[in-house]
């Protein structure tokens, strides 16, 4: 496998209406931000979606308005990723496999933002938290889940990257390295599917996005100036969809 450098979207790249046809797809963090939209716009090119989360009315809020544009009925999964454990999800994977026998691939965008502050102020217990909801949990769930992913000829599994990631930075503690994890955990993963089963893992930086949550890391910067989740879709709905089925382990820019 090649050592990932970093990639974006093809030129011109348009996916197709039905490119997620009969595809069952979950999505964690799907109540707002980029996994509400992520989520909505699989549901617009034919997949059913299932929408993970830990605050029922948001998810429900995002169940009617994909019932409402006429697409396929979504499914809806409360968890809190912060006190699931490893029964969890394998009661997970026993539930989605009788209502859905398989799932063609996993965003895991959910995530944690945490303290902005120095290592050297950062509290233990904000720290394990972060590492419990951003790197533990896609890691078991991934894990419990590989069973479904593997009964269809190809499935992804999208991880969520981010530039602190790649490079730390003052402040960003345990969100930085947490995130750093994610990526390897991406590249491992890919490393051991590959050639051995049809699944495929890779991950994506959104950048600068217009969300709650990088409202709350940049009080004062101007929202209007950012890009919304929906710029990035067209990257989401490639690396979900059969037009990415030969690339795995690499690291994509949202922008």
């Amino acid at each position: 496998m090649n050592h990932p450098n970093i990639n974006t979207l093809p030129d011109g790249y348009q996916p197709s209406s039905d490119l997620l046809a009969d595809k069952i797809i979950l999505v964690t963090g799907a109540g707002d931000g980029i996994g509400r939209t992520a989520a909505m716009t699989f549901a617009a090119h034919g997949a059913t979606v299932i929408l993970l989360g830990r605050t029922m009315s948001k998810l429900e809020q995002v169940y009617d308005a994909i019932e409402a544009a006429g697409h396929k009925q979504p499914a809806i999964y409360p968890m809190n990723l912060e006190g699931a454990t490893e029964k969890d999800y394998r009661d997970m994977c026993d539930t989605l496999n009788e209502e859905f026998g398989q799932l063609d691939g996993i965003l895991h965008n959910a995530s944690e933002l945490g303290d902005r502050t120095t290592i050297r102020d950062y509290t233990a217990d904000t720290w394990k938290r972060l590492m419990q909801v951003n790197v533990n949990a896609p890691f078991m769930m991934t894990q419990a889940l590989l069973p479904l992913l593997e009964k269809p000829e190809h499935a992804a599994i999208v991880f969520t990257g981010s530039s602190v990631g790649r490079q730390g930075r003052a402040y960003w503690g345990a969100y930085a390295a947490s995130k750093a994890a994610q990526e390897n955990i991406m590249q491992t993963l890919a490393d051991e599917l590959e050639g051995v089963t049809g699944i495929r893992a890779n991950s994506i930086n959104p950048g600068a996005t217009r969300t709650a949550m990088r409202a709350v890391a940049y009080p004062a910067e101007n929202p209007n100036e950012l890009k919304t989740p929906e710029d990035h879709m067209p990257l989401y709905l490639y690396l979900m969809g059969q037009d990415s089925r030969d690339i795995t382990g690499q690291c994509f820019n949202a922008q």
